[in-house]
C-alpha cells in the first residue's frame, strides 16, 4: 500500500484538488438555489468577493452549456433522421435564434418565479435558461450538419457489423461531430457571456432582480460610477476566460483531434500543456482497473440469479427497443412529436397575436421607424466590421505561424462580453462629442466583428497548398494573389460571417441603444431601445410587437438576402463543385 502511494505524482494530486474544488463549487452554487428570494440582492464590490462571484457566473454558464449540448444532440439527431422533422425543426430554429434574449426574459422570470415564489430557484433557472438561448442554436446546427455530411460507407459498415442505433450514435455519429461540437462550444460560451450583465441584473416592471455574479458586480459598479470596481470586474472576467480556455477548451481541442475523419490536417498538431500534465496521472487508470474488477465480481456473483430470467428478460428489455425501431412506430413517434411542436407553436402564436393586437397604428408606426434606424445601424456595423476583419483575417489565415500565435489571443478577446465595455466606450465618446446614435454603431461592431474574423481566418487557412504553389509558380504579385485566390476563397465564409455578425449586431442593439452608464440612462431611438424600455416598464404588448418585428426582419433578411448570397458564393467561388 505504501509503495502504491509513493507512485502517486503531482498530476494525481492536481486531479484530486480539482475534484475537490469542483465538488466545493457545486455545493456553494447549490446553496444559492436554496437561498430565500430577495429583490435587489446586495452586491459586495470588494475584491475578496470576486472569486465567489466568478464561481457563480461560471457555474451558470457551464450548466447552460451542458443543457445546450443535450439539446443539440437531440435536435440534431431528430432533424437528420426524419425528413418531416427536418422541415419543421430547421425553420423553427431559424426563428428561435433570431429572438433576442430579452424576448425570453419576461416569460422565463415570471413563469419560474410563480413556480418557486419563496426561493431563489426560479431566478437561477431563468438566468441559466437565458444563457442557454445564447448557446444552443449553433451547437444544434453544428451537430445536424455533421450528421448530414457523414460518409455513407461508414454508416454501411456499422449496419454490416450489426451495430444497434444507440451504438452507432455514440461510437460513430458523436465522435465524427466532436470537433465541430468543441469549436462551436467555445463560440457558444462566448455568446453566453455576451448578455452576462442582463442575465444577472435586470429590471422588469419596476422591480430590480439581481443574482450574485460578475455581471451583477459590473452592473452595480457602473450604477455607482466606481471605476476601480469596474477594472476589477474586467480583470476577473479576463482571468476566468483565460483559465477556462487553458483548462477546458484547449485540452478538448487537442483530445478531439483523434476523431478526425481525414488526414489532411496541415501544420503541426495542436498541443496542450494541461492535457500532457494530466496524462501523467496514475489514479484514473487504477480507478478504471478497480471498477473493471468490481464489475466482473458482481457479474460472477449474479450469474446464478440470471438463469430464471433468461427467457423473460430479453422480451422485457428488448421489446420496447424493437418496437421503437419498427418503421411504423418511428413514423408514428415522429408524427406525434411534430404534432406536439405544432400545437405549442400555435398556442404561442395565438398568445402573441392577442398581445400584438392591443397595439395601435401610432405604436406600429413608431416600431417601424425605430426598426428602420436599427437596421441601418446593423448594416453599418457589418460594413465597418468587414472593412478591418476581412484583410486582417486574410493576413492571419495565410500565415500558419501568425495564426498559431494570434488565434488563442483573439479567442480570449472575442469571448469577453462586449456589453461590459459598452458604458466605458460611451463615456469616452461623450468626451469627444460623439452621440449614442452614432456610438451605437461602434458598439454593434464590438458585438459582431469577431464572427467575420474567425470565418475568414478559417477559410483562408483551409486553402489547398497546391493553389498557393500555383500562384507562386505563375509569379503573381501580392495584389493579384489577393484578387484571384484569397478573396474568392474567403468569400463563402465571409457571407457566413455576415449572417452571424448581423445577428450579433441585432442582439447587441438591445444594450447598445439603451445604456445605463455613470448613474445616468442614455438612449437613442431604435428598435433595441424600444424593446429594452418595454422590458423595464413591463409593457408586454410593445415588447411582443418589437420582438416579433425584429424576428420577422432577421428571418426575412436571412432567407431573401443572406441565403441567396450564400448559394451564389458557394456555386461561384466554392473550391469543390
Amino acid at each position: 500500500m505504501k509503495r502504491s502511494f509513493r507512485r502517486i505524482g503531482l498530476a494525481d494530486v492536481a486531479i484530486l484538488c480539482l475534484l475537490g474544488g469542483v465538488i466545493a463549487g457545486v455545493v456553494a452554487f447549490a446553496r444559492e438555489f436554496r437561498a430565500p428570494l430577495a429583490e435587489a440582492v446586495r452586491i459586495d464590490l470588494r475584491f475578496g468577493a470576486l472569486p465567489r462571484y466568478a464561481l457563480f457566473s461560471l457555474s451558470r454558464g457551464v450548466t447552460a452549456l451542458v443543457i445546450s449540448y443535450l439539446f443539440a444532440l437531440g435536435f440534431g439527431w431528430a432533424a437528420a433522421k426524419s425528413r418531416a422533422a427536418e422541415r419543421l425543426l430547421l425553420p423553427l430554429l431559424d426563428i428561435l435564434q433570431s429572438i433576442p434574449v430579452l424576448g425570453f426574459l419576461p416569460g422565463l422570470v415570471l413563469g419560474l418565479m410563480s413556480l418557486f415564489p419563496t426561493r431563489n430557484v426560479g431566478l437561477e433557472l431563468a438566468a441559466i435558461l437565458m444563457i442557454f438561448t445564447a448557446q444552443a442554436w449553433n451547437l444544434a446546427l453544428s451537430f445536424y450538419s455533421s450528421l448530414k455530411s457523414l460518409p455513407v460507407p461508414l454508416r454501411d459498415a456499422c449496419q454490416v457489423a450489426g451495430w444497434r442505433a444507440s451504438r452507432t450514435f455514440w461510437e460513430l455519429e458523436v465522435p465524427a461531430a466532436a470537433q465541430g461540437l468543441v469549436w462551436n462550444g467555445m463560440l457558444s460560451m462566448a455568446g453566453g457571456w455576451f448578455f452576462l450583465m442582463v442575465n444577472e441584473a435586470f429590471r422588469l416592471g419596476g422591480r430590480d432582480y439581481r443574482l450574485p455574479g460578475i455581471g451583477s458586480y459590473m452592473s452595480v459598479a457602473l450604477d455607482q460610477g466606481n471605476v476601480p470596481a469596474m477594472a476589477l470586474a474586467i480583470f476577473a472576467m479576463v482571468a476566468m476566460i483565460v483559465c477556462l480556455d487553458q483548462l477546458l477548451w484547449r485540452p478538448l481541442v487537442v483530445w478531439v483531434e483523434k476523431f478526425r475523419l481525414d488526414e489532411s490536417g496541415g501544420g503541426p498538431a495542436p498541443s496542450s500543456w494541461v492535457l500532457e500534465f494530466l496524462r501523467r496521472a496514475r489514479l484514473p487508470r487504477r480507478a478504471a482497473m478497480l471498477q473493471l474488477r468490481a464489475y466482473r465480481s458482481a457479474r460472477q456473483a449474479a450469474r446464478p440469479l440470471e438463469r430464471p430470467f433468461r427467457a423473460v428478460g430479453p422480451v422485457i428489455l428488448r421489446a420496447p427497443r424493437r418496437a421503437f425501431e419498427h418503421p411504423i412506430a418511428r413514423k408514428v413517434g415522429a408524427g406525434l412529436l411534430a404534432a406536439a411542436i405544432a400545437a405549442l407553436g400555435a398556442l404561442g402564436a395565438w398568445r402573441l397575436w392577442l398581445l400584438v393586437g392591443r397595439l395601435g397604428w401610432a405604436e406600429w408606426g413608431e416600431l417601424l421607424a425605430a426598426a428602420a434606424l436599427t437596421f441601418s445601424r446593423v448594416m453599418g456595423a457589418v460594413f465597418l466590421s468587414t472593412a478591418w476583419a476581412l484583410p486582417a483575417g486574410v493576413v492571419i489565415g495565410r500565415s500558419p505561424r501568425l495564426a498559431r500565435a494570434l488565434q488563442p489571443v483573439i479567442q480570449v478577446v472575442a469571448s469577453f462580453p462586449a456589453p461590459m465595455l459598452f458604458p466605458l466606450v460611451i463615456l469616452l465618446f461623450e468626451r469627444i462629442g460623439i452621440g449614442l446614435g452614432i456610438g451605437a454603431v461602434a458598439l454593434m461592431v464590438l458585438a459582431g466583428q469577431w464572427y467575420i474574423l474567425f470565418n475568414v481566418i478559417s477559410a483562408v487557412a483551409a486553402i489547398p497548398q497546391q493553389l498557393k504553389d500555383a500562384t507562386a509558380a505563375f509569379r503573381l504579385r501580392r495584389l493579384a494573389r489577393w484578387r484571384v485566390l484569397y478573396l474568392p476563397a474567403a468569400f463563402p465564409a465571409l457571407v457566413t460571417g455576415w449572417v452571424t455578425a448581423a445577428g450579433g449586431a441585432w442582439n447587441g442593439s438591445i444594450v447598445a441603444e439603451y445604456i445605463d452608464a455613470g448613474g445616468a440612462l442614455r438612449t437613442t431611438r431604435g428598435l433595441g431601445s424600444l424593446i429594452s424600455d418595454a422590458t423595464a416598464h413591463a409593457n408586454f404588448p410593445l415588447l411582443a410587437g418589437g420582438i416579433a418585428l425584429m424576428s420577422l426582419i432577421v428571418v426575412g433578411w436571412n432567407r431573401v438576402v443572406w441565403h441567396s448570397m450564400m448559394e451564389w458564393a458557394r456555386s461561384r467561388f466554392g473550391l469543390v463543385q
